[in-house]
């Protein structure tokens, strides 16, 4: 598989290609009529408050795999929503959902890295394991601070730092001690999908600012007293993530131009 550029392939996009083949219609359907939720451990946004209040606002996620996220955002009253990805096989799968659903989102085939959209488009970009990890933070967030409106906010959820220091392979569970270094940790070639990137808070602070944002919340996710080991993203433990976040949530606002 090329990319429409003609490039050579893309890891992801083939890793995602292989991944939407086992997620059904079925499932994604069923995803697009849930309330929102967060990550692994679907602690509800009512709980965490991760958002701002998207009424009325227009609303481009990063990284949208099959839109589940952005119908949510879409049916709280968001006015727009866009949904960019660059695997085909996951925009055929929200196509056919926001068929069924009527919701008008309007579906992109792109890398969150360069997106082929105007400046000053959106009042909030969002990316819940999208572009998140999956694209270059050093591409991606300058991409986003292009979109967004001054004052606009960017909202993305990530595996948590800790979580990645304590796994030492994709296919084995989070320890409960330190198995990699946390300096240079960067970009990860997992030896059975695809690259994923991943930062130190301090690098994150740091590349946001560069960019023109400013940090509004970090939420480090805990998993519910209820929750069980997931049986697919079984890479920690719901014991681990009760005692440690695995994922986290930044908030930030793009600053206006005279402040």
């Amino acid at each position: 598989m090329r990319s429409r550029s003609g490039s050579v392939p893309n890891p992801n996009v083939e890793a995602w290609t292989r991944a939407n083949a086992e997620y059904t219609d079925a499932r994604a359907e069923q995803a697009w009529q849930e309330e929102i939720n967060w990550g692994v451990w679907k602690v509800p946004e009512a709980q965490l408050c991760a958002l701002p209040d998207v009424t009325g606002k227009d609303v481009v996620e990063l990284g949208c795999g099959t839109a589940y996220f952005g119908a949510w955002l879409k049916r709280a009253g968001a006015a727009r929503v866009v949904g960019v990805d660059p695997t085909p096989a996951q925009l055929a799968s929200a196509r056919r959902c926001n068929e069924r659903f009527g919701l008008g989102l309007e579906l992109v085939e792109a890398f969150a890295e360069e997106v082929p959209l105007p400046d000053d488009s959106f009042d909030l970009a969002i990316s819940e394991y999208g572009a998140s990890i999956w694209a270059d933070p050093a591409r991606w967030i300058p991409e986003a601070a292009r979109l967004l409106r001054p004052g606009g906010e960017l909202v993305f959820l990530r595996n948590s730092t800790l979580v990645i220091l304590c796994s030492p392979d994709e296919d084995v569970p989070a320890a409960e001690t330190l198995q990699r270094p946390q300096f240079g940790m960067y970009r990860f070639q997992w030896p059975d999908s695809g690259v994923e990137y991943h930062l130190p808070h301090g690098e994150w602070i740091r590349l946001l600012r560069a960019n023109g944002f400013e940090i509004l919340d970090l939420i480090e996710i805990q998993a519910p007293a209820e929750a069980e080991t997931h049986q697919r993203y079984d890479y920690v433990s719901a014991d681990w993530a009760r005692k440690w976040p695995s994922e986290e949530i930044w908030r930030a606002r793009l600053r206006h131009p005279s402040s």
